[in-house]
């Protein structure tokens, strides 16, 4: 029988290394999507995709919706020290079930955006849905992370008294 104090290793690698898998993939899908829109669709044009979604090519240099457009080094700072405290918490509490999911989502999808705007000055967006501005994978990424570390913080997993 393995002790506590000598599982926290294992048990902290594993949820370590599923969180940097998703992050990963993210990441991989997030950077072949946007390039892809890139070299196939101009800035500003739209191509019909499926009903009621749109491709676009837009440059955004804000953070969600365009929110604080032009503050590069302030939301540099900001995502950073986020994501320091995701990690570092995820560190501390491997052993809070399926809290890697949440933390790879969120790590992948800032830094596929984070890689666009330290290349490019502005992250590519490319789906559009109607009455809904255009985003990327890595913010559907940065979505459901959100939603998933509230599906964990708010107890899956745990008992409910």
């Amino acid at each position: 029988m393995v002790s506590r104090a000598g599982a926290a290793p294992a048990i902290r690698a594993a949820a370590c290394g599923r969180a940097a898998l998703v992050a990963a993939a993210v990441i991989g899908v997030d950077q072949l999507t946007k390039r892809t829109v890139a070299a196939g669709i101009g800035v500003g044009e739209v191509r019909r995709f499926l009903p009621g979604i749109d491709l676009v090519h837009v440059r955004n240099t804000g953070v969600a919706f365009s929110l604080f457009s032009g503050g590069g080094t302030l939301v540099l700072v900001f995502t950073l020290l986020a994501l320091a405290l995701l990690a570092g918490y995820l560190v501390l509490r491997p052993e809070r079930p399926w809290l890697w999911l949440p933390t790879g989502l969120l790590i992948g999808g800032a830094v596929g955006n984070l890689i666009d705007r330290v290349a490019d000055g502005a992250v590519t967006d490319f789906i559009k849905l109607p009455l809904w501005p255009a985003f990327n994978v890595a913010d559907m990424a940065i979505t459901f992370g959100v939603l998933a570390l509230l599906w964990v913080f708010d107890g899956r997993g745990h008992n409910k008294k």
